[in-house]
């Protein structure tokens, strides 16, 4: 409760105090002469009159919506009921400047209030006095302390200072702005701003001009801020600068070596050509020094003469002495018959043709890589691997020596175009013998011709549409054992008679028997798996029969050495048939 009763309060306090005072807008006009500008007084309630006082009218100014009394005077607001009171000034004097008084009749009473105006005056030219003093010449010596002021007088408001040099901000040491108000007759106050700017002077301010800019309320686009400027001349003696180079001279011809030197006053010269002294003016030999030619802004350019020059003349270091009354400066400088100076950095075209090199190898490493991942191009063929006449036979040796013990393989496709056939393939269907009558069996090895097509699916490891069973065992397996011997215990052994120990050497190796690595896995489908496990069943039936028909073997024959058999002998020769063993019923490659 007690808060509410705060807010009452505390608004019917500000009410009273907006109600009792007067507001005016603006609190401060600043103008040109002959601008145009409105000004208003207000109050909270209705107001009986309005009468308002400007500096330099001769009456005060009774203003009404209704009438308008006075030219270049008009009331200006939304009217005495809103409680304002206001005036239009058409164009704006010189002596209206100072404080317009406005006089609001409230309820028996009158309320004022005041607004300055502020009629801007231009300020005089400004003026740039200097603190620190040339000689009698009007120059200044290298490393002087310059000092100068500017001072911009009786301007209303006070001016602005800004220096330059040559047009840009001088970026110079300088003190902080000063006003000085002085007072005239009719007192009207005008202001006075005044700058300093110091520095130390080096060569590089010769000849430089120093501005001092004023800104203010009157500039205008068609009126430019005024200024006064001061040119500083220095005296120094010649600058130093690093060894000079002079190229495209001709051999065989007068060459004119050329250089320019800075230098206030004017320098004296002398050149010097491993010892020889060629003085300005005078010629030695085949050199002649030239007097120093002015060229502006403290340059002078320097002459010297090579008459028939040669190659000898490119190989020496020309000295030049330039010597003023502030000191001297020694100068090198070499010439050269080539057209142009030696660049250290690349030109554009070299640059171009190293973007474009490195563009194209980084070009082609991305292809390389996105072929060998994708299998693409050069890198999509596959990789073929041909034996050697050598292999060849080896490898028909191993494989005709296992078929000789009866080993049974199945019969299976690879992807590098290699079918391996079992003994069964070749035995002969009616039992054809050799002379002893036992039947000659034989591994065989059938290349498939390569070609481009896709074997994708004939090698997919696509196993829905095959037989998965996890407790078989691989091909690869089966065959490399049973080929050296080995798996005894998923093959027939208790039927099979003892290898001789030159063959059973040979076999320990499943590897030597040329079954190739696969590169793919694959289960066998249902079909070719029944028919193998058939086809299994048959041969070792066929097997137990024969060796059960053939008589003991006598004494084992003596070891002989290892001879590839041809086609022919083979046919003659007489083995002892193993049992065949049963073959998985399932493989993968």
């Amino acid at each position: 409760m007690s808060r509410i009763v705060f807010v009452l309060f505390a608004a019917i306090l500000t009410d009273a105090l907006t109600a009792g005072q007067v507001n005016v807008e603006p609190n401060t006009a600043l103008l040109n002469e002959g601008d145009r500008t409105e000004l208003l007084c207000r109050y909270g309630r209705t107001i009986n009159y309005c009468r308002i006082e400007i500096p330099g009218e001769q009456k005060v100014l009774n203003l009404s919506p209704e009438w308008s009394k006075t030219p270049g005077f008009t009331y200006y607001g939304a009217g005495l009921q809103a409680g304002q009171c206001g005036v239009t000034i058409e164009r704006v004097k010189a002596s209206n400047n100072g404080q317009v008084k406005c006089s609001l009749g409230v309820e028996g009473e009158e309320l004022s209030g005041t607004i300055d105006l502020v009629v801007a005056l231009r300020p005089q030219q400004p003026i740039i006095e200097l603190l620190s003093k040339p000689n009698r010449e009007g120059y200044f010596a290298e490393g002087t302390q310059f000092m100068a002021r500017c001072s911009v007088r009786d301007g209303r408001p006070p001016a602005n200072i800004s220096w330059y040099i040559d047009n840009m901000p001088a970026n110079k040491q300088t003190t902080p702005l000063e006003i000085i108000s002085t007072p005239t007759n009719d007192n009207v106050e005008l202001s006075t701003s005044v700058q300093q700017i110091q520095w130390h002077l080096s060569p590089e301010d010769s000849n430089r001009k120093l501005v001092c800019r004023s800104h203010h309320q009157t500039d205008r686009e068609t009126v430019p801020p005024q200024e006064a400027a001061y040119i500083i001349n220095v005296r120094y003696a010649p600058v130093h600068q690093s060894e000079a180079s002079v190229y495209g001279l001709y051999l065989d011809h007068t060459a004119i070596v050329n250089i320019t030197i800075r230098a206030s006053p004017l320098p004296r010269i002398e050149w010097t050509i491993e010892g020889l002294v060629v003085s300005q003016g005078r010629t030695e030999g085949r050199y002649s020094a030239y007097e120093p030619q002015y060229l502006g802004n403290d340059e002078y350019n320097v002459t010297l003469a090579i008459a028939g020059l040669t190659l000898e003349d490119t190989t020496k270091i020309y000295n030049l002495r330039a010597t003023n009354e502030l000191g001297l400066t020694d100068y090198q400088v070499r010439i050269s018959s080539s057209s142009k100076p030696p660049s250290n950095s690349l030109d554009v075209a070299a640059i171009v043709g190293i973007v474009v090199a490195v563009a194209v190898l980084v070009l082609v490493v991305l292809l390389v890589l996105f072929a060998r991942a994708t299998g693409r191009w050069c890198f999509g063929g596959k990789s073929i691997k041909t034996p050697t006449n050598e292999t060849d036979g080896q490898n028909d040796k191993q494989l005709e020596l296992g078929g000789q013990h009866g080993q049974n393989v199945a019969l299976l496709e690879t992807p590098n175009g290699i079918t391996l056939l079992g003994a069964s393939k070749l035995r002969e269907a009616n039992g054809n013998a050799n002379g002893n009558g036992t039947p000659q069996e034989r591994l065989s090895v059938e290349r498939r011709p390569h070609n481009d097509e896709d074997d994708s699916f004939e090698y997919a490891t696509d196993r829905e549409s095959s037989v998965y069973n996890p407790t078989t065992r691989p091909l690869r397996s089966v065959l490399m054992s049973q080929a050296g011997g080995r798996n005894s215990r998923n093959s027939a052994s208790s039927e099979v008679e003892p290898l001789n120990t030159e063959n059973s050497d040979l076999l320990q190796k499943g590897n030597q028997l040329g079954i190739p690595e696969s590169r793919f896995s694959r289960w066998l489908p249902k079909d070719k798996l029944e028919l193998l496990e058939k086809q299994a069943m048959l041969l070792s039936g066929r097997g137990k029969a024969m060796n059960a028909a053939a008589p003991p073997p006598a004494t084992p024959p003596k070891p002989q050495k290892k001879v590839l058999a041809t086609p022919t002998e083979t046919t003659a020769t007489t083995t002892t048939t193993m049992a065949t063993p049963k073959l998985p019923q399932e493989t993968e490659i």
